[in-house]
């Protein structure tokens, strides 16, 4: 999730832990807790492209970070920071609850969460929220303006605290409850319409849980199409995408391009370039022209072949056609 989500995610932790001894600045510390994970971040200038996508949400979002780090942070702050009332014990349960509330809420969106890392590299992604939502971010971040606005002995003071969360936990539900819903939709249309897949995969569109996209994979394309919970009717209109992973066999054996694939999930599409290739992931959509399956993908890969082995780059996006997007996806929200 964004940052300010996961500062208020991790602020609620803190004060559910420390509110009681050390007031505000117990979710002054529990915000701290729910920014350092992100802080892997901060390699990405010594990192290629592939190696970030691979390094983000990784260690620092695993169990295994939150396990180990927390009771050293702890002894710190139980050293340096700590008022008279406190114990390593409940600062140990901070950082660990702020580490693994963030990691856990980051596994709902779209780009997978590597929980078990290094034991393994699988990317939990349940795929259920977008990165960023007004709906679970805003009530929740309410919540604790009211708590930081009383004194730290106020008996209101966890109930405010516990409804932020009991809040925003019932509408991450909420959207795993609209994903399977919004599953049945897509099964059901793609197979009144004679379509084939393989598999597939759901996910919302920005900054809502009404409109979602479908991405089914077949022998030679991928099926793209729309659906909104206010849409009157489920008739979904199709995009096929021509897959041309044949275009790589050449490259097959390179290093880097089977870990980008590997990040993709497998749902990508190749396109010519003329210094090489255009790799396509298509789990996070299009951006303008998106509905008629005319626009460019938000994440798209240049894989110049002219030396050896191949180098990777992203293509930048235009964020005058990003706002166009979001305008576009905001009056499909209310259906058709």
């Amino acid at each position: 999730m964004d940052s300010l989500t996961q500062i208020v995610l991790g602020a609620a932790v803190g004060e559910v832990v420390l509110g009681k001894k050390i007031g505000n600045k117990a979710m002054l510390w529990g915000a701290l807790a729910g920014t350092i994970p992100d802080l892997d971040i901060l390699a990405s200038p010594f990192l290629d492209i592939v190696d970030e996508m691979r390094w983000h949400r990784s260690l620092t979002h695993s169990f295994l970070f939150a396990f180990l780090v927390s009771p050293a942070l702890a002894y710190l702050n139980q050293k340096f920071f700590a008022g008279p009332n406190t114990r390593w014990r409940e600062w140990t349960h901070l950082y660990l609850w702020g580490f693994i509330t963030h990691a856990l809420l980051d596994s709902f969106t779209t780009w997978g969460t590597q929980l078990f890392y290094p034991f393994s590299n699988y990317g939990v992604s349940f795929k259920s929220i977008f990165v960023v939502d007004p709906l679970y971010t805003l009530p929740f971040l309410a919540c604790l303006i009211v708590v930081a606005c009383l004194k730290r002995d106020h008996s209101k003071r966890p109930f405010w605290a516990w409804f932020g969360i009991g809040l925003s936990s019932f509408y991450l539900l909420l959207t795993v409850v609209n994903k399977f819903y919004i599953n049945g939709v897509f099964e059901a249309e793609m197979a009144r319409q004679g379509l084939t897949y393989s598999r597939y995969e759901t996910k919302p569109t920005p900054l809502n849980n009404l409109l979602w996209n479908f991405t089914a994979e077949s022998d030679s394309v991928y099926y793209s199409g729309y659906y909104s919970l206010l849409d009157s009717e489920p008739k979904i209109k199709f995009h096929a995408f021509k897959k041309q992973h044949d275009l790589l066999k050449p490259f097959w054996q390179e290093h880097k391009l089977q870990q980008l694939l590997e990040v993709t999930e497998g749902y990508y599409t190749v396109e010519k370039h003329p210094t090489g290739f255009v790799i396509n992931d298509l789990r996070f959509g299009q951006t303008t022209g998106w509905e008629d399956g005319k626009g460019d993908f938000v994440f798209a890969y240049l894989m110049s072949t002219q030396q050896t082995p191949s180098a990777f780059t992203q293509r930048e996006n235009d964020f005058k056609t990003g706002r166009e997007m979001l305008g576009q996806f905001a009056e499909r929200i209310f259906g058709k």
